[in-house]
């Protein structure tokens, strides 16, 4: 055996920052929470398609920040024929590259899903990697509003399937040709009000937390916070404020009535109606599915209006739970997506309309754990049978049952570590198995081979019951059957226990 490398020589194991190692329990239950968003977009037509990690930097679009440096924002490195490539940030740029790759080989409108990790080369924090997964569904070709409300209606869909019940989610809808309008009877239209406008969509994003007057504010000369710290805010003259605050305070009882105010915010501009022309659409048609409560309008959604053209929305869960200290916690928004009719057109010399939703698996993730979901219960990832090793001359035989095991679509594994009986029994403990198979000197010669009960195996150890009954589970969590049983057996502590 070697020796180890002196101490001065080996590396310190460290995860880099930003990023998360999985165990199998989550593994498994994420697995379980993806099949589940697959099978629902899959009802609603929609096919599979994969894109690399990698892209040429340039196809990432309003995500590369300077050519002179591809790497801040995204990770990026040259190839070999000093080309900038780049991990993708998000799900929705590979698509628009690949799909004006094979724009002529695919049928128009193009529906896909595609699942997968994306990184941001960003300062993380808590609750913020650096790599996550996404989890998008996206119509290409069709600039019908019946497409957005489409993807509105599976994401409620969707959560339903995954355990959500309805009540405790709402999917929300705007349009940015609204805020467009809105902004134009304010005054803030033209050239040179790009920095104002950023500030408006900010404070405007801000409504839930700040509240009203905190909104006002921040729309006009600024707002000091607690600390004492001052935010500068957009110096709108004070009609143009109430004019932003009536839009933001939009939202009524049903979307009859707030699309009713909406229209009375825009005013006069033809874009501003262009948008709630499209929402009344959308309105009707969620009406005409079933899905009116489930999906509203509601002003407030103002995420990537610089980066979509028509309908935004936003799917946010409602209900409360605690945190470790006992606070109520809201998880909020945990996917959106909208209409982005210009991203494929930077690869083509023609308008290719497109919309798409994207759920953020890691947060969704925690939010159906806190909400005891069984899709996510560590409890499920049970390990394989473990067959132990007894005696080393004997290996063929063990890996014979092992096989047998294995041909019945049984997970199983023989110990391969160099434990007596117990320490075997314990590893099969920790690998979570639901049980242990034992032959022995003593079973070999009979042709039998022993089946432990794992789980009853540590209800017996804790057991206060009577001498009867203890007499009786011992029996059940350990026995002896021929060779020829293996199989059903196994398969019948299996059975007991869910697995």
């Amino acid at each position: 055996m070697s020796n180890p490398p002196p101490a001065a020589s080996t590396v310190r194991a460290r995860l880099p920052r930003g990023f998360a190692d999985r165990g199998p329990s989550e593994i498994l239950a994420t697995n379980r929470m993806i099949e589940a968003i697959r099978a629902s977009y899959e009802l609603y037509g929609f096919e599979a398609v994969e894109t690399p990690f990698v892209e040429y930097t340039e196809a990432l679009g309003k995500f590369l920040p300077d050519l002179d440096r591809p790497n801040e924002g995204v990770f990026s490195l040259q190839d070999d024929d000093d080309q900038w490539v780049s991990l993708r940030y998000d799900l929705t740029a590979p698509l628009a590259r690949y799909v004006a790759e094979n724009f002529d080989k695919l049928a128009k409108p193009y529906r896909s899903y595609r699942v997968g990790w994306v990184f941001r080369n960003e300062k993380p924090g808590p609750g913020r990697f650096r790599q996550f997964m996404q989890f998008d569904a996206d119509t290409v070709g069709s600039a019908s509003v019946a497409a957005d409300a489409e993807i509105c209606m599976m994401a409620a869909d969707t959560l339903e399937r995954l355990g959500v019940k309805r009540g405790d989610y709402v999917i929300k809808v705007n349009n940015r040709k609204v805020l467009d309008g809105v902004l134009e009877a304010a005054g803030l239209e033209g050239e040179g009000r790009g920095a104002q406008k950023l500030i408006v969509l900010r404070a405007i994003d801000k409504l839930d937390r700040l509240g009203t007057d905190g909104v006002r504010m921040l729309l006009g000369t600024g707002r000091k916070d607690e600390s004492g710290d001052f935010t500068k805010g957009a110096d709108l003259s004070s009609a143009a404020i109430e004019r932003i605050i009536a839009f933001t305070a939009a939202r009524a009882g049903d979307n009859a009535a707030t699309l009713r105010n909406l229209r009375a915010a825009v005013g006069d501009s033809a874009r501003g109606a262009e948008g709630v022309s499209e929402l009344e659409t959308m309105a009707d048609l969620f009406a005409a599915s079933g899905h009116e409560g489930r999906v509203i309008i509601d002003p407030a959604v103002v995420r990537g209006l610089e980066y979509y053209t028509g309908p935004v929305y936003e799917a946010e869960l409602t209900f409360e739970v605690k945190d470790e200290h006992g606070r109520p916690v809201r998880f909020g928004s945990v996917g959106g997506g909208g209409r982005y009719d210009g991203l494929v057109a930077r690869f083509r010399a023609e308008p290719v309309p497109a919309t798409g939703f994207s759920i953020g698996v890691s947060r969704l993730f925690s939010a159906l754990r806190a909400m005891n979901s069984p899709l996510t219960r560590a409890d499920n990832a049970r390990g394989p049978v473990v067959v132990l090793s007894m005696d080393k001359d004997q290996m063929g035989a063990t890996l014979a049952m092992v096989g047998k095991l294995r041909a019945a679509g049984i997970k199983s594994e023989m110990y391969l570590g160099a434990s007596g009986m117990n320490a075997q029994l314990k590893y099969a403990d920790r690998r979570r198995s639901i049980c242990a198979v034992i032959q022995g000197s003593n079973e070999r010669e009979k042709g039998e081979v022993a089946i432990r009960d794992l789980v009853l195996g540590a209800e017996l150890a804790a057991s206060t019951k009577d001498r009867a009954d203890y007499l009786e589970l011992r029996q059940r969590a350990q026995f002896t059957v021929t060779e020829d049983r293996l199989v059903d057996a196994v398969r019948e502590v299996l059975a007991r226990h869910g697995g």
